[in-house]
């Protein structure tokens, strides 16, 4: 494969790697973070780092970390601004200074590795492909072709990341994915896969989607819905995978009040639809939003609400009304008020 020669290049005459999580790192990322760690190790850099930013919520995110042993460090600016010469700075499953991370815009990358829609890319280094299903796929090929030992915590990593990612193979899995899974699996402990994949849930998680499900409201094949307030935000895509599942419904937005901002999670098997632009036009001019055709997600400072008080009981009324209908302008929905 000639990009992992490429790769090589970059990586070998390194002291050092930084590797940057997006915000709220999934498995995906956490998992492509920790395989370009063994990538970076493999040509002898022996200083490398994972930063993190925002919170990790969900329950599989904190079982995958604890399980797997993962050493990660909350991101600080000075860490990213002020790298020695001979220090690389990646970016896994994100791919743009400022958007959805918290590196400053314009800092210089060296490299780049994504799945997700992203224009004007720049990093010495750029594997950025919107087709694969997941970015643990993509790191799986390089681990595959460094020659790198697949010990069974770093193949249960990314045959964990793929399967989550793709839920189960069921949405927006390629080929690849299938090739990439089924080397990985004959190094996965099966036993610490499964215990990944069914941690326990908060009752604060439990809370948040029945909130959803008792404030939804369908419009034809669409559903939209909020949690109101939340301490979990992870809760908003678990909320939206569970309510596509509900009959006749192609389309499920779930959004709510996390801290100082309004998340969104969307899931969509409409082939009508590419959620990731929906959302982007609906907030692009407010906040950040986007994602694939059939996943997608957001977040919108409360700024834009100056004029109440976080504390305000009538702020969730407000923000309820915003974005739906922001939502349904950008679905051209006909709804009944």
């Amino acid at each position: 494969m000639g990009n992992a020669q490429a790769l090589r290049d970059v990586l070998t005459p390194a002291d050092e790697l930084t590797i940057v999580c997006h915000n709220n790192p999934d498995p995906d990322c956490l998992a492509s973070a920790l395989a370009l760690g063994r990538l970076a190790a493999s040509v002898g850099i022996d200083e490398r780092r994972i930063l993190y930013s925002g919170d990790i919520s969900h329950q599989q995110n904190r079982a995958f970390i604890n399980l797997l042993g993962m050493n990660l460090t909350q991101f600080e600016p000075d860490r990213v601004q002020n790298r020695p010469e001979g220090s690389l700075l990646a970016f896994v499953d994100h791919a743009i200074p400022g958007a959805n991370n918290r590196v400053p815009e314009g800092t210089p990358i060296d490299i780049v590795i994504d799945h997700h829609p992203a224009e004007d890319i720049e990093a010495r280094f750029v594997d950025h492909r919107e087709e694969i299903g997941a970015t643990a796929t993509i790191l799986a090929e390089y681990i595959d072709a460094f020659d790198v030992d697949l010990d069974a915590t770093l193949a249960t990593a990314l045959l964990f990341a793929i399967r989550r990612e793709t839920l189960g193979f069921l949405r927006g899995a390629t080929r690849d994915e299938y090739a990439a899974a089924g080397r990985l699996h004959e190094s996965a402990d099966m036993d610490l896969l499964r215990r990944l994949s069914t941690p326990s849930v908060t009752g604060a998680t439990v809370d948040a989607i029945a909130d959803a499900i008792a404030n939804r409201h369908v419009t034809g094949s669409v559903l939209i819905t909020h949690v109101g307030r939340t301490n979990e935000r992870d809760s908003l895509p678990q909320a939206a995978d569970y309510l596509a599942t509900l009959e006749g419904v192609e389309t499920a937005i779930v959004f709510g009040i996390v801290d100082d901002s309004i998340h969104l999670s969307a899931r969509s098997t409409d082939s009508r639809l590419h959620i990731g632009d929906v959302l982007n036009e609906a907030f692009e001019n407010v906040g950040s939003a986007g994602g694939h055709r059939e996943m997608a997600g957001g977040e919108v400072p409360l700024g834009i609400f100056a004029d109440y008080a976080s504390d305000d009981p009538g702020l969730v009324a407000i923000v309820e009304q915003v974005i739906t209908a922001r939502l349904v302008a950008s679905l051209n929905l006909q709804r009944d008020e």
